[in-house]
């Protein structure tokens, strides 16, 4: 993973520095409150529902078990509600029939962040200090500016992968954060870049998505798509260059964003994304970009030209683990070891299935610890996890983890020959449910228990979804699923992309939720990226399992041998499922008069 330089270190020391002293002023009364709030928000500094939010950036999803100890800490000794807004809080949920808020823990989110829900902001500034110990920070977590620029979790690792995203991601990085004139765009403005056949990074939802290639003479580029993003208007990102090379990306991507900074609404919050602009002027967008970027080149002297030599400072900084000395048996002989212990074991069998995938090091494996179960929200980790997981990857994984965007934990280096032990580990630690990429492997966010913005709560909606598939043979039966839920049209949960998508929306002060079908977030290599279609009129938090059910139900009806969810809702169409979303509600209707 990318190691710091003596530079990185003292400018995120200076930034926490300089946020205690903004926020003593404020308290002091010497800071007005609306000249503090863009400054708390630069560094990642919300206030909720109930209480203050913290987004700690984690660039390209990667974490060391040092700086998860450290996250660790901070919910056990920070993430504490005072005893009136917990109250309030608790009295509130109350009313709705919700379950306890959870307190002391961290939130994986879909943009390799993590997230704190209680922390007040009198001890904002002793967090900061312990986040640059390890070097970490909020730095552009928020705002209208570049946010964290997220990246394919197997990175680096993937068998599929034809160019290591990270030296391009950590160039980009460092030219983005603080840039002067990209601080205040229209906007909030997200990239994502992978360098794989597979697209685990969703860039096609992003405002710039990259995609690394190779040319047929084997020089290495850019496919860039700009104007991606969920939200009201779910738009797919669209196409400016097939081939860009790779040298000349932040002239390019300076010209992307100058012409949105010039032209980006800045009248309609709900309007002022570069999706939009993309979306109005079409064509016209894409030559004012092309104009700037000749400016760029031709009269600018193109300054953010990446040369090799900086490429090849950047790419140093990532150094390979040191992994455990070891006399490695043949791949044939580690293959047939597995084959043997998972002969003897299901779980184990069905766990290596799921949650293993193969490495460019025959010898390694990445491995998937899954954050999904019954009784705790899709991407959350108390204290005492997170400090197990940090021991995980200390064991078995060079002391180095992901984040992913599935909102679970990658184990990066793992040697082959430990995978049975791992299992044993997680499992003990409640880390090996072999249900990644199953039903249950929901993406979901925070929702109403602590969204000022949500509309409904996500988090029981999961929790009820979850209870009611615990089969895992079943879950198998019904095979690759991406459930995405969301409580406001935001799309924190990236309810537009899931096969199946579940958006709570307001009706007259009540939560009811829309179901969407056929999203994908441009993972799936049978099909592009694409926003789902809602089956019907919203249905209430009761009859959502329902209506999931009678939904997997048609699938298994109609599906051909060996098909997929996707697939047969691709091939069958969605006038089946439509109808038996509908007649699920019926049915709870009639039951419950």
């Amino acid at each position: 993973m990318y190691q710091y330089t003596d530079f990185d270190r003292q400018f995120v020391r200076l930034r926490a520095a300089q946020f205690r002293d903004q926020l003593e002023r404020w308290q002091a009364g010497k800071l007005p409150e609306d000249e503090f709030r863009p400054l708390r928000l630069q560094n990642g500094w919300y206030v909720q529902r109930y209480a203050p939010m913290l987004r700690v950036a984690v660039p390209y999803g990667e974490l060391s078990s040092r700086q998860l100890r450290v996250l660790a800490k901070i919910a056990r000794e920070y993430d504490e509600p005072e005893a009136e807004v917990y109250k309030t809080a608790i009295e509130t949920q109350g009313k709705l029939g919700s379950h306890k808020l959870p307190t002391h823990y961290a939130h994986f989110t879909t943009r390799q962040n993590v997230q704190y829900n209680w922390i007040p902001l009198a001890k904002s500034a002793d967090v900061m200090d312990l986040l640059a110990s390890v070097d970490m920070h909020g730095i552009q977590t928020s705002g209208n500016c570049i946010r964290n620029i997220t990246s394919d979790e197997r990175a680096g690792v993937a068998v599929d992968e034809v160019v290591d995203p990270r030296p391009y991601a950590e160039i980009m990085r460092q030219w983005s954060t603080l840039h002067p004139e990209f601080a205040f765009l229209p906007r909030k403005f997200k990239i994502a870049i992978t360098g794989a056949a597979e697209d685990r990074a969703a860039t096609g939802w992003h405002d710039v998505g990259l995609k690394l290639l190779k040319n047929e003479a084997g020089e290495i580029g850019f496919r860039v798509q700009v104007g991606g993003g969920m939200g009201r208007t779910p738009i797919v990102g669209t196409v400016l260059r097939e081939f860009l090379p790779w040298q000349q990306i932040m002239n390019y991507l300076e010209a992307v964003i100058r012409v949105y900074n010039r032209y980006g609404r800045r009248d309609n919050i709900y309007k002022a994304r570069i999706k939009i602009l993309v979306k109005a002027e079409g064509q016209r967008y894409i030559d004012d970009v092309e104009a700037e970027y000749k400016q760029i080149l031709e009269h600018d002297g193109a300054p953010h030209t990446i040369t090799q030599a900086e490429f090849d400072r950047v790419a140093a900084s990532f150094v390979p683990p040191a992994l455990s000395q070891r006399v490695y048996r043949s791949a044939e002989a580690t293959d047939a070891a597995l084959r043997e212990q998972a002969a003897d074991d299901v779980q184990f069998a069905r766990w290596l299935q799921r949650n293993v995938a193969p490495h460019k090091n025959p010898a390694l494996r990445a491995v998937t610890l899954s954050f999904k179960r019954l009784g705790q929200a899709p991407g959350d980790a108390n204290a005492d996890q997170l400090d197990t997981v940090a021991a995980l990857a200390d064991r078995f994984s060079a002391g180095e983890v992901r984040v992913t965007h599935d909102q679970n934990v990658l184990l990066p280096w793992v040697h082959a020959e430990d995978l049975h032990a791992l299992w044993l580990a997680a499992r003990a630690a409640g880390f090996a449910s072999a249900n990644v990429h199953l039903l249950t492997d929901m993406i979901a966010c925070p929702g109403g228990d602590f969204c000022a913005l949500a509309n409904a709560r996500s988090i029981p909606v999961a929790e009820a979804i979850t209870e009611r598939y615990q089969d895992l043979d079943e879950l198998d039966d019904l095979g690759e699923i991406d459930l995405h839920i969301s409580g406001c049209i935001n799309s924190c949960g990236h309810h537009h992309s899931g096969h199946i998508g579940i958006l709570g929306v307001d009706k007259d002060g009540k939560e009811w939720y829309q179901v969407t079908l056929a999203g994908s977030d441009g993972s799936d290599l049978s099909g592009p990226a694409q926003a789902g279609k809602v089956v019907g009129p919203s249905f209430s938090a009761a009859e959502v399992p329902d209506v999931i059910e009678a939904v997997l139900n048609t699938y298994r009806d109609t599906r051909n041998a060996g098909e997929t969810f996707i697939d047969t809702l691709r091939r069958v169409g969605h006038d089946p499922f439509k109808a038996a979303a509908n007649g699920a509600r019926f049915k709870v209707e009639e039951a419950a008069a």
